[in-house]
């Protein structure tokens, strides 16, 4: 007996025959833009689609997604602002908590989703708050002062500025690269009997390359190794990681660009690190010769080797997202107000341009998937 399908029903079943379009948010900065914006991501075709204002906010820099996916933390001015993740990803604002150390250039939140943390590049300072159950940020509960710069940049490396935070894959240490100190300051997650963290304890410092200017870090897939992404210098330096205590040991360092391609350039900023999901490559970003650097990282040693130079299509690469597949890269023209797409061969790890894959984003400094 044949059996014969209404022509509806037909259409349902090949429209939801691929992956469902994914939550893309774009912190963005400048005066052309007016808040948190939102796409639509498709894995299986690398479509960006959809760009719509999710929040209007002034300057929310980066962006962070609770561990739920329920919830999303912006840095806006002087404040951490909380929304709340509703049907179809729309954001609606839960409430905003004062830093008070100035604007807050980075924002993470530990595992358990009951703290987050941001660093002030400005005002050389740590600041953690407490998460309440429905995502809300509470009250500022420390306000750590990181002291000293390495001075070997002068104008840059004259104070402390913390320009990334996060926490190990475990939940027990937190990390926060400092551009003026040349080095990774470690703290301890203190916990309460109950086990929810309560603060942090800080317990020394990595020293990266003199002059180098850390900026942001990223665990090997493993968690064995951390890529600390160095600004100034334009260099990733590789660390040994021991998850029993929290330290890190300073293996090497390889240049994102060579001096004589940097000297082309008027000026030249590092931005931006990610790890593949696979492990077995790295990709930074470059500002000024607005490209992404492509390395193979090896397995045993963490040592990593250049393998590409790709242009981003756009102007200051401000930030680069990789989507939770690991088939895309995509990359944040902050001063050409788009957003350009790179399908990721899977055995090599360059990248190749996505033919009508730039999207118009105004004044993209972050890029940040949904769950």
């Amino acid at each position: 007996m044949k059996l014969y399908l209404p022509f509806a029903f037909l259409v349902v079943l090949v429209s939801g025959a691929g992956a469902a379009p994914e939550d893309v948010y774009f912190g963005t900065g400048g005066r052309e833009a007016k808040g948190i914006y939102r796409g639509k991501f498709d894995s299986g075709s690398g479509k960006l689609s959809g760009i719509e204002l999710a929040a209007e906010i002034k300057s929310p820099g980066f962006l962070a997604l609770h561990p739920s996916g329920d919830s999303l933390y912006a840095v806006a001015g002087g404040d951490v602002a909380a929304f709340e993740i509703a049907d179809g990803g729309a954001l609606k604002l839960l409430n905003k908590s004062e830093i008070g150390d100035g604007g807050a250039a980075h924002v993470a939140v530990h595992p358990s989703g009951g703290l987050l943390m941001t660093a002030q590049y400005g005002g050389g300072s740590v600041a953690v708050f407490p998460l309440a159950a429905d995502g809300a940020v509470g009250e500022r509960m420390q306000l750590i002062e990181h002291e000293g710069g390495s001075g070997v940049v002068k104008g840059r490396q004259d104070a402390p500025h913390p320009h990334w935070c996060g926490f190990s894959p475990d939940g027990r240490f937190a990390f926060v690269p400092d551009l003026g100190m040349d080095g990774i300051n470690l703290y301890e997650v203190e916990l309460a009997p109950t086990g929810e963290p309560t603060g942090l304890k800080r317990i020394g410092i990595a020293m990266s390359v003199p002059g180098g200017g850390p900026r942001h870090m990223r665990f090997s897939a493993d968690g064995k190794f951390i890529f600390l992404l160095n600004e100034l210098s334009l260099s990733v330096t590789t660390f040994s990681y021991d998850a029993a205590t929290g330290t890190l040991e300073k293996l090497g360092t390889v240049a994102a660009l060579s001096e004589e391609v940097k000297s082309r350039e008027t000026f030249n900023s590092a931005s931006e690190i990610l790890v593949h999901p696979g492990g077995e490559f790295v990709y930074s970003a470059n500002r000024g010769h607005d490209s992404v650097t492509v390395y193979r990282a090896d397995p045993g040693s963490g040592t990593l080797q250049v393998l590409e130079v790709e242009p981003i299509r756009g102007a200051w690469p401000r930030n680069i997202n990789l989507d939770p597949s690991g088939k895309w890269l995509l990359a944040a023209g902050a001063d050409s107000n788009t957003i350009s797409v790179f399908a990721i061969d899977q055995e090599s790890g360059e990248l190749a341009f996505q033919r009508g894959g730039v999207v118009n984003v105004p004044g993209c400094i972050c890029i940040l998937f949904g769950k």
